[in-house]
């Protein structure tokens, strides 16, 4: 048996009942083959990054427990996001679902694919306080406690509902 790495997985909708579409994809990934469901922290509403001319964003951070690879564990995210009829028109722009692999274990990937942990976790309060709420321990690889990471990143419109 191959031994399960911890992970954490962002997720982000602004259309489409966005509370509805974080929340259903909450209930998918507790059911992703080779993975244990651990917790998921409260959903949290937030501006968006980039162009402004679009709905705020439900955010959520999910961990499990997986056996699966790096790039195998970002296909199931892509195939979930395609479930939810994810579409790409512009970069940052409004989407059904966004689901980020944050972090991996204390693995650190630079890929075509991948990048862990996410690159810009470490200046993103939907991120940050979300993973906060949910494990205060995590230490993200680079030597960075989460805690420091909250000291250095406003919350800014992070709202939690």
């Amino acid at each position: 048996m191959t031994a399960k790495i911890r992970c954490f997985i962002g997720l982000g909708s602004n259309l489409d009942d966005p509370v509805n579409q974080v929340t259903r994809a909450i209930n998918e990934l507790a059911s992703l083959e080779k993975s244990q469901f651990v917790q998921a922290s409260s959903l949290y509403a937030s501006a968006p990054v980039g162009p402004q001319d679009q709905p705020d964003f439900i955010n959520a951070v999910v961990e499990l427990n997986t056996e699966l690879t790096p790039l195998e564990l970002l296909d199931e995210l892509q195939a979930l996001e395609q479930k939810h009829q994810r579409v790409r028109e512009r970069h940052w722009g409004p989407r059904t679902l966004d689901l980020d692999l944050l972090l991996y274990g204390d693995k650190q990937i630079n890929s075509d694919r991948l990048t862990v942990p996410h690159a810009f976790m470490h200046e993103r309060s939907f991120v940050l306080y979300p993973l906060f709420e949910i494990s205060q321990d995590i230490e993200i690889p680079q030597d960075k406690l989460l805690s420091s990471l909250l000291v250095e990143c406003p919350l800014g419109s992070l709202t939690k509902i």
